[in-house]
C-alpha cells in the first residue's frame, strides 16, 4: 500500500460524486458509516452516499496518518464538512477498508461522531 492509494480514496470521497467513489468498490462491497445501518452492494452504497451528500454542502479530508495490515488499510483523518448554512465543522474520523487482490474495496467502515455537523 502506498500513500497514493489512501490519497486516491479520499480524493474520490471529497469529489462529492458518489459514482466516483463507487468505482473503487467491489460489486458486493459492504459499507458502514458510524452507527448507521450497514449498506450492502455498490448500488446501495452509492445511494447512501447520495443521501448523505444531500445533507451537507461539501467535505474535505486531511490525512493525519495511515497504516496497512495485510489487506486492511486504516486511515486517521480530520474531516472538514461544509454545512448547508455555509459554516465549516471539523471532526476526527477513522476509516478502515479491506481491499481484494484486484484492488477493489470489499468492506469500508467509517468511525466518526457527526453530532457537531448537525448541531443547531
Amino acid at each position: 500500500m502506498s500513500d497514493d492509494v489512501v490519497r486516491r480514496v479520499f480524493r474520490s470521497v471529497d469529489s462529492f460524486d458518489p459514482d466516483e467513489f463507487a468505482r473503487l468498490l467491489a460489486e458486493d462491497a459492504t459499507f458502514v458509516f458510524g452507527n448507521a445501518e450497514p449498506l450492502a452492494g455498490r448500488e446501495a452504497v452509492t445511494a447512501g452516499l447520495r443521501t448523505f451528500y444531500s445533507t451537507i454542502g461539501g467535505l474535505r479530508h486531511r490525512i493525519v496518518r495511515n497504516w496497512q495490515v495485510d489487506a486492511d488499510i486504516i486511515a486517521e483523518t480530520e474531516v472538514t464538512y461544509r454545512r448547508l448554512d455555509g459554516k465549516d465543522v471539523s471532526v476526527v474520523a477513522v476509516s478502515i477498508w479491506r481491499t481484494r487482490d484486484d484492488g477493489l474495496i470489499s468492506d469500508y467502515r467509517i468511525f466518526v461522531d457527526l453530532a457537531p455537523l448537525y448541531a443547531v
